[in-house]
């Protein structure tokens, strides 16, 4: 049985194309990415759950001790419970595993839900991410595929933080593509291209494979 989330459901309008799970960043809500959902991979289903904890009032995935400093006890038990209300949707929409979208906390959280449960997740856009676990269990991640996309003037989520996330899901045996942008922490027009490109390569290719 998962934790409820509050969050949102828009069915596919097309045939043959990966579901895609939006997850926002600190202070946003089900609504925040749901347009970016709808520009990067038109007709997919979209699955947009809010976080659970809340940071002076703003809704987040997990819990952190300070800028950069995550809960790792909290980041596990809130990835599991994720993966939990990502079993149950599948079940209820009748769904294929799905790719996350996620921007800073969200990408944060997806990308822990990659390495604690791989099942749960066809793969991740993980826009602004940082390493979740210092010491992650070993996992096979089978070729899914990642793209991780930073910004290199950004302060929170550094690039060379996302250079070991990126390498860490390489040993675990994932497809990664690591651009870095000139950006800061906020999400700009190339970054939204990016993943429409990594889309068009993989999103369809991959629901293809879901349905076949």
């Amino acid at each position: 049985m998962s934790a409820a989330f509050v969050h949102r459901f828009e069915p596919a309008t097309a045939a043959g194309v990966a579901p895609v799970l939006l997850l926002h960043g600190t202070g946003g809500d089900e609504n925040d990415l749901m347009p970016l959902g709808r520009t990067v991979a038109p007709g997919a289903a979209l699955l947009s759950p809010r976080g659970q904890v809340l940071e002076h009032g703003m809704p987040r995935f997990f819990r952190r001790l300070a800028e950069g400093v995550f809960d790792e006890k909290d980041v596990r038990r809130r990835a599991l419970d994720l993966a939990n209300f990502i079993a149950d949707a599948r079940e209820r929409h009748g769904l294929a595993a799905p790719l996350a979208l996620g921007y800073s906390n969200g990408a944060n959280i997806a990308a822990a839900v990659l390495l604690l449960r791989p099942d749960a997740l066809a793969g991740a856009i993980l826009l602004r991410a940082m390493v979740p676990l210092a010491e992650p269990p070993r996992i096979e991640l089978n070729g899914q595929p990642v793209l991780i996309v930073s910004g290199g003037q950004d302060p929170i989520a550094r690039p060379d933080n996302a250079v070991r996330l990126a390498d860490l899901l390489r040993r675990a045996g994932a497809a990664v593509e690591h651009e870095i942008l000139p950006a800061g922490h906020a999400l700009s027009n190339l970054d939204v291209a990016l993943a429409r490109r990594w889309w068009n390569e993989v999103g369809s290719r991959t629901g293809a494979a879901l349905v076949s």
